[in-house]
């Protein structure tokens, strides 16, 4: 008895949307948006903003930097915010019980991403790890911690990781090679952005490394959980490098 084989299907290529990785991106930006609001809003009393900040410093501008028409936008905002939250909690179309457990789990990421970059660097890239420090802060290091968290993770995670991953993906490169490329890419942007414009660090081999495996890490967490465990991982390192270890010498 014999049986015509079939002809084997190649696998379906990844959907274009697949450089997003894992989460879901409607989620983590309801879910960080109240970490933005803060940052926003804080900006007004501050006079510092995060390197990669473009909203709010082109938003003080577009209203001649009053900053009251800046406080009312953000006012509007936030009323906005909770009428969306409002709508997809009625429609149960947001999970629930999903946001202390990220919380959690990002702050559980927070405070061991500092001795696994040391241990990358010690032990297998024999990089000296001991002068690798924290970016110089003026201002608000709270207001500054949760900033880098937002703004950073959005530009060089969301924009440069996800968005040059798909970029690549229209260029025709495969998937796997279009991310790998963004991955690494994206991490070494994100650390010599650091040591860029006049209150950027002076650039050393150790802390250029730390920051580029940082980005790594956070681009880890970004593609495999979600963009707001990348954010919240990245506000809570930071809070707890510049406000929290401090305390304790």
């Amino acid at each position: 008895m014999t049986e015509k084989l079939k002809p084997t299907q190649p696998n379906p290529r990844p959907p274009l949307s697949a450089v997003l990785g894992h989460g879901d991106l409607g989620v983590s930006l309801l879910a960080i948006f109240p970490l933005f609001l803060i940052y926003e809003i804080g900006v007004a009393f501050s006079p510092m903003v995060n390197g990669v900040d473009f909203i709010s410093r082109n938003l003080y501008a577009l209203v001649d930097y009053n900053r009251t028409s800046y406080l009312l936008i953000h006012g509007a905002l936030a009323l906005a915010f909770l009428g969306i939250l409002w709508a997809v909690r009625r429609a149960r179309a947001l999970p629930r019980g999903r946001y202390l457990p990220m919380l959690l789990e990002s702050a559980i990421y927070a405070l061991t991403l500092g001795t696994l970059i040391i241990f990358v660097m010690d032990r297998l890239l024999g990089v000296d790890p001991r002068l690798a420090t924290g970016s110089k802060i003026e201002g608000s290091a709270l207001l500054m911690s949760i900033g880098a968290g937002v703004h950073e993770e959005l530009v060089f995670r969301l924009g440069g990781l996800a968005g040059g991953a798909a970029l690549l993906r229209l260029f025709g490169l495969k998937h796997g090679l279009a991310v790998t490329f963004a991955f690494v890419v994206s991490s070494v942007l994100f650390s010599a952005a650091h040591h860029i414009g006049a209150n950027g660090d002076p650039f050393t081999l150790d802390v250029f490394v730390y920051r580029a495996l940082a980005g790594a890490l956070f681009g880890a967490i970004f593609y495999w959980r979600s963009l707001s465990h990348a954010v919240y991982t990245h506000a809570l390192y930071d809070i707890y490098v510049l406000i929290v270890k401090p305390l304790f010498g």
